[in-house]
């Protein structure tokens, strides 16, 4: 087994539902509780920062995947929407969260290669393998335009 790693953090009270997060080497962001509960619209909230650990986890875990698949695409960009509801007896949970991908692959006969990197990457994502959350993805696979030109001239 290798050795653990370990990621730390800091979180500062400013006043009323406010904070700073922090992290050595890291630019502070600015945190708050979300309006929805009476916090303050303009700032990252814990839910968005859950959701957007899932997502950002998900993109770099593709990347690794799709490098060593050696899949040739030419754009990646995620969507994420997590669902928070009150579970009885447990209180708010991000039950569930969904992940869009839209990608942009090079080259048509990788189609569902590309789809079967993405199921991959989201089975291997450290972060969706750690939350209680059920994670989905929605894929969108779409084939460069400069690909399909170069595909259709080379059969003439």
């Amino acid at each position: 087994m290798t050795e653990p790693y370990y990621y730390r953090t800091e979180v500062e009270w400013t006043g009323q539902k406010r904070g700073e997060l922090r992290s050595p080497m890291l630019p502070d962001i600015r945190i708050a509780t979300p309006p929805e509960f009476n916090g303050h619209a303009g700032a990252w909230t814990p839910e968005h920062l859950f959701v957007s650990a899932v997502n950002s986890c998900f993109m770099t875990t593709f990347l690794a995947v799709a490098e060593m698949s050696k899949l040739e695409f030419t754009s990646f960009k995620s969507d994420a929407v997590g669902k928070l509801e009150k579970v009885e007896g447990q209180g708010y949970m991000i039950t569930e969260v969904i992940i869009c991908p839209r990608l942009t692959i090079l080259h048509a006969r990788d189609t569902d290669r590309a789809g079967r990197i993405l199921e991959k990457a989201e089975k291997n994502c450290l972060v969706s393998k750690s939350v209680r959350s059920a994670v989905k993805i929605e894929p969108l696979i779409e084939v460069s335009a400069e690909s399909e030109a170069e595909d259709v001239g080379a059969l003439a």
